[in-house]
């Protein structure tokens, strides 16, 4: 795939904005790094957009910046002027989308039936807008549709939120999702960049939905662990669950019948999607162990341990189910 199109992916979430003074594009452009959402679709339904991306471009290089609402060839061309390096249309116009292929710059055109996937596919892309995605059909039509075409991933756009957002990203097929729920027009007008920044941290949190699965516990021998989880049975009712390495006390209690990762054991985060978490720690600096990497039988990453410890515990991320 496209290393564009894979940064996009490691991200997860689009914001999809309408600039119409030129003057809020640079500090709202910080708000979004600032929030966790390193990118940004930057329309072309309004005046300023080109310039906006020309000045997000030039002041604010950490941020992975397209162009959207793109309909001509020659919007495209302007667009990668000023500094866009992905393309996105609102529907799939062959002579844009080839357009685009010849320039060497992605485009996520517009598809919302199987005849535009196809159209897609026998143009060579990999990636679809999905939109409007809610008024569609939404998740259900997009896995419906999904099906036959195996190599295709969806970016759904149109009705995406704070509210549903974790079930769209926890599909498989779903590159990213465009929104603009945490960049309002209303919002960026009134400059209110800590709120969009509070916002994007937000549905990074609800995209990601880290969670504490278990706490994992390390012990000498089967015979110590056997006891540890004979007694959090016996105060507390927990159901016991004997396995090769460890005993469960419930779902949250993992004993370990010998000595596991971390000096004491081990807690475990789980996350709707351990690519994008694993992603979003290591923009902020923080060190994983990529030699514990776990994948299933697709190749999806599943588990990864962080490199240090926190408190005598190592920590891993975790697929939830």
């Amino acid at each position: 795939m496209n290393k564009i199109l894979e940064e996009l992916g490691k991200i997860g979430i689009v914001p999809v904005i309408k600039i119409d003074d030129v003057e809020k594009a640079v500090p709202l452009a910080r708000a979004l790094i600032a929030g966790g959402i390193p990118a940004a679709e930057v329309t072309f339904r309004t005046a300023q957009g080109e310039e906006a991306i020309r000045r997000i471009n030039r002041e604010t290089p950490g941020i992975l910046l397209g162009a959207g609402t793109v309909l001509t060839t020659e919007q495209v061309d302007r667009a990668i002027g000023a500094g866009a390096k992905f393309i996105v249309s609102p529907g799939l116009n062959p002579k844009v989308t080839a357009y685009c292929i010849d320039k060497g710059i992605p485009i996520t055109p517009g598809c919302s039936n199987p005849s535009d996937i196809e159209r897609a596919l026998e143009l060579g892309l990999e990636v679809v807008k999905f939109f409007p995605a809610e008024q569609s059909g939404g998740l259900e039509y997009i896995k419906a549709i999904a099906a036959p075409y195996t190599t295709v991933q969806f970016m759904p756009t149109g009705g995406i939120n704070a509210g549903n957002i974790a079930k769209y990203i926890a599909y498989e097929k779903i590159l990213a999702c465009g929104g603009s729920w945490m960049v309002s027009a209303d919002l960026i007008n009134a400059g209110d960049f800590d709120r969009i920044a509070a916002l994007c941290r937000e549905a990074v949190m609800n995209m990601l939905g880290l969670s504490m699965v278990h706490l994992g516990i390390n012990t000498g021998s089967s015979e110590e662990a056997d006891k540890a989880a004979n007694l959090f049975r016996s105060l507390f009712g927990f159901p016991y669950r004997d396995g090769a390495k460890s005993i469960f006390a419930g779902d949250a209690i993992e004993v370990m019948k010998s000595p596991g990762p971390g000096e004491k054991g081990h807690i475990a985060i789980g996350t709707n999607s351990v690519f994008r978490a694993v992603a979003w720690l290591e923009r902020q600096g923080i060190p994983l162990n990529r030699e514990s990497a776990k994948y299933d039988a697709k190749g999806a990453l599943t588990l990864m341990y962080l490199k240090d410890e926190i408190a005598g515990f190592a920590v891993h991320l975790v697929q939830k189910k």
